[in-house]
C-alpha cells in the first residue's frame, strides 16, 4: 500500500444516531437535502434551518443499516438533538448520543478515494468492514470521511495504511477550497445558507419540496439576493480571530470566521470580493473565490 497517509482524527465531531419507523419522512419535512438521495452507498449533507433561513447546525448523514447517523460538531450536539426532539412529537423517532461509539476521520485529498476504491463522486458511500466511508457529499476534493467504531480504530488505520493524526492539516485544506464547517464559520442563528455556500456543496435541494426555512432560502437563491458570500482569503500577516472586522480603504466589508496557517474564511460583501487586499487588524486579506463559487450564473473566478 505505500507509506502510511495521515488521518485526520476530528475529535471536535460527534454523532447521532436516528432510528424507528419514521426517521425518514421526519427528517425530510425538517432539514435542506432530499432524504430521498440518500442510500446505503450515497451519503449527503444538509443543515437544520431557522424558520427565517438562518443556520442551526449542519451535518453530514449516513445509513448505517435501517438507521440513519448525523455526524455533527458536539459542541451543538446536544443542542440539536433538544430541537429535532421538539418536533418530533409522536413520530417513531428515537435520538441517541453515539458519539462515544464512533470516530470521525477526514483523509484529505482526492487521492484518498482510491485506498477505499470510491469513485470520484462526491458521497459515494461503502461500508468497509464496520466502518463506513464516503467521499465529502459537499466537494470531492476534500477527500473522504469515514465513521470507524471506536474500539477498531487502530485496526482499521492499520488495515489501510493510515496514519492518525490531528485536525490541523485537514482544516488547513479544507479552508484552502473555502469550504465551512462548525460554529466558527457557521455562527448558529446568523449565518445563511445562501451566503455561505450551500447550494454550491449540495447542502441545500430546492427541488426536495418543504424544509424548515426553505421559503427564505428559495427567495434568496432565485432572486440573487445574498448579498454578501463566505469565501477563502490569503493572509499577509498576523492571522486574525474569528469575527475580525474586515475592511476596505476604511470601510466595513465584511468579518474573518475560521483560519489555519495563512489561509482564512472571510464572510464578505459581494462588492468586496474583487478589491484587494482587504485589511483585518494588522493584516492584509486577498479574496480567493474557488471555481466551485458562483453567484447565480455567473462564476466568481
Amino acid at each position: 500500500m505505500g507509506a502510511l497517509s495521515p488521518a485526520a482524527i476530528l475529535a471536535e465531531r460527534g454523532v447521532l444516531e436516528l432510528s424507528g419507523a419514521d426517521t425518514r419522512a421526519f427528517l425530510q419535512g425538517l432539514v435542506t437535502n432530499d432524504l430521498g438521495r440518500l442510500a446505503p452507498d450515497r451519503a449527503i449533507r444538509a443543515a437544520l434551518l431557522t424558520a427565517q433561513g438562518r443556520v442551526l447546525a449542519e451535518f453530514g448523514l449516513v445509513e448505517n443499516g435501517p438507521r440513519i447517523l448525523l455526524e455533527v460538531e458536539r459542541a451543538g450536539l446536544e443542542a440539536l438533538a433538544r430541537r429535532l426532539a421538539l418536533y418530533r412529537l409522536r413520530a417513531a423517532v428515537a435520538i441517541e448520543d453515539r458519539s462515544a461509539e464512533w470516530t470521525v476521520l477526514a483523509v484529505p485529498g482526492p487521492e484518498a478515494r482510491h485506498r477505499f476504491e470510491l469513485p470520484n463522486e462526491r458521497g459515494a458511500c461503502r461500508r468497509v468492514e464496520d466502518a463506513l466511508v464516503f467521499v465529502d457529499p459537499r466537494l470531492a476534493e476534500l477527500g473522504v470521511r469515514a465513521l470507524v467504531s471506536t474500539a477498531r480504530l487502530d485496526a482499521f488505520l492499520a488495515a489501510h495504511g493510515l496514519e492518525a493524526g490531528d485536525a490541523a492539516p485537514w482544516h488547513r485544506h479544507r479552508v484552502a477550497l473555502g469550504v465551512p464547517e462548525g460554529a466558527v464559520d457557521l455562527p448558529p442563528e446568523k449565518a445563511l445558507a445562501v451566503e455561505s455556500g450551500f447550494l454550491e456543496l449540495d447542502i441545500v435541494s430546492l427541488t426536495k419540496g418543504c424544509f424548515v426555512g426553505q421559503e427564505v432560502t428559495a427567495r434568496m437563491a432565485h432572486r440573487g439576493l445574498a448579498k454578501r458570500r463566505l469565501v477563502p482569503v490569503r493572509v499577509e500577516g498576523p492571522l486574525p480571530p474569528p469575527g475580525t472586522t474586515v475592511l476596505h480603504e476604511g470601510r466595513e466589508v465584511g468579518e474573518v470566521r475560521s483560519g489555519a496557517g495563512d489561509r482564512a474564511l472571510a464572510l464578505l460583501r459581494v462588492e468586496a470580493l474583487s478589491s484587494a487586499p482587504l485589511e483585518a487588524d494588522d493584516a492584509r486579506l486577498w479574496p480567493e473565490p474557488p471555481d466551485w463559487l458562483r453567484i447565480g450564473s455567473q462564476s466568481l473566478t
